[in-house]
């Protein structure tokens, strides 16, 4: 019986601590681990092992069919290296950050801010309209955007004619297409950015802004010396966010301009898929050394923008 009474006291206190006796906390955390099966076999499958797959395929010369996987070593990453097609798709999808990436961050917080007073009217019904573009298929997005901006009869230069312009190719013509594609995939996402600003304009405190209001501040002084740098914390977060995102941008592209004309939207992702799938002798090989230095840019650049938001923050917080 004295042997005993340790483990008594021992279970009653577990169960004190956990609000359940250990059994049913044990059966709680076995089931728990029941319902993540399917996610972790699911991501394991089709995101983890096809990462690790593509570093290996990216040593041979295979074409995808066939027992035939020759090891080429780094022969691919050489062709990559030495390949101007590659380097012109870098170079298109550095320029969309570049250019989108920045515009919608400081876009959405200033749209956040407006959204988040709550004397707006109809504050919610704009919250919606704005967020209705990321609900929709992006593949289905890239479609109707073909149709709407048609050279011939679609309503964009339907528009421009009646105005007395001439017709746009938009999606024809080299020098507007990538632009084009800019400006839908910025119209797609800026309301999931927006979302994220709006979460983040949750976490100041009304105290604050009302004590600063008391000590005369006006909405433009509240606004620079209160909101901004409380949120400068989630600068970081929500830019890499949309870094990430922007860089997968594969369907908008392929369902648009498929990369054309002339290349002039030839993101890294839609060149992978054409030496994979689109020529006349598809080369896996090759195709998955791409895909692996497209996964080290993501890094470095993810990298070098966490960097620069956190030297940004932190000169920030000290003014």
């Amino acid at each position: 019986m004295t042997a005993a009474a340790p483990a008594a006291r021992t279970a009653v206190a577990v169960a004190g601590r956990t609000g359940r006796p250990p059994r049913r906390a044990a059966s709680r955390t076995l089931w728990i681990w029941v319902f993540l099966v399917a996610t972790i076999v699911l991501f394991g499958a089709y995101t983890v092992w096809p990462a690790i797959a593509s570093v290996g395929y990216s040593f041979l010369g295979w074409s995808g069919y066939g027992p035939d996987r020759p090891f080429v070593g780094l022969a691919n990453y050489e062709r990559a290296f030495s390949d101007p097609l590659f380097w012109r798709s870098v170079g298109v999808t550095l320029l969309i950050i570049v250019v989108t990436v920045p515009l919608r961050v400081l876009l959405a917080l200033v749209l956040a801010v407006f959204l988040n007073d709550p004397r707006l009217p109809f504050a919610r019904l704009l919250r919606t309209a704005f967020f209705v573009p990321v609900v929709a298929t992006t593949a289905i997005i890239g479609i109707v955007m073909n149709f709407v901006l048609d050279p011939a009869d679609g309503p964009v230069n339907q528009v421009l004619g009646a105005l007395g312009i001439q017709p746009v190719d938009f999606l024809g013509d080299s020098s507007a297409a990538l632009w084009s594609v800019m400006a839908v995939h910025f119209w797609k996402w800026l309301g999931l950015t927006l979302v994220y600003w709006l979460a983040a304009l949750q976490t100041v405190p009304d105290e604050v802004h009302e004590a600063a209001r008391v000590d005369g501040a006006n909405a433009r002084q509240r606004f620079w010396h209160v909101t901004v740098p409380m949120l400068t914390p989630f600068l970081v977060v929500i830019s890499l966010l949309t870094i990430v995102e922007t860089m997968q941008i594969f369907d908008l592209v392929q369902t648009m301009t498929g990369g054309g004309p002339y290349f002039a939207t030839l993101v890294t992702e839609v060149y992978i898929y054409q030496q994979a799938f689109e020529t006349a002798r598809p080369e896996y090989g090759y195709a998955s050394a791409i895909g692996v230095l497209l996964g080290v840019l993501t890094l470095l650049v993810v990298g070098t923008a966490a960097l620069v938001s956190r030297l940004a923050a932190r000169k920030g917080a000290d003014r």
